[in-house]
This record gives C-alpha cells, structure tokens and sequence, in this order.
C-alpha cells in the first residue's frame, strides 16, 4: 500500500471533494490522484485533431464567425452539472 499523508481543508472544500468523488463512484483519494495525473501527463492530439484544429484556425482567420466569450463561459459552467448539454453553437 502507498503511504498516505493527510492534508487539512476547510469544511466547504471537503464536502465538494466528497460529493464530486461521490458522482464519480471513487474516494476522494482517487479523485485528487486521477486529477494530479491528468494535469502532469502531456496532452496527446491526433495527426487528424491537429489537422481538424488547422482548418479551424484558416477558417477563423479568413473571417468566419466565432462564438463569443460570454456564450462559451455559460456553457462551460455547465460542466459537470445536470444542465449540461452538448455544445450546439450560437
């Protein structure tokens, strides 16, 4: 087994880190390690993602529309909640 450690958190704190590992069916242990793990491990992208996000990029900078900052920040909020819903655009 690892060695353990114990960090203190205000009570607000601990009840989310309880309830988000509670939606997850995991401890809060592995709820934190799996969000460590993500953060320090390289994003990997595709030949075909990469490609996808270059023809994005040529299409916004030859003038199509974009969807603007609020819009994306409101749906954002969303994640992880009962209200998200996948994005549909503007």
């Amino acid at each position: 087994m690892a060695k353990t450690q114990t960090i203190e958190v205000d009570e607000a704190t601990a009840a989310e880190l309880e309830a988000r590992a509670a939606e997850a069916g995991v401890s809060v242990s592995d709820l934190l390690a799996g969000m460590i793990g993500r953060r320090s491990a390289p994003a990997q992208a595709s030949r075909e993602d990469l490609a996808d996000l270059d023809r994005q990029w040529a299409a916004i900078k030859a003038g199509e529309p974009t969807v603007p900052n609020d819009q994306v920040v409101r749906w954002l909020d969303t994640w992880g909640t009962p209200d998200f819903k996948p994005w549909k655009g503007a």
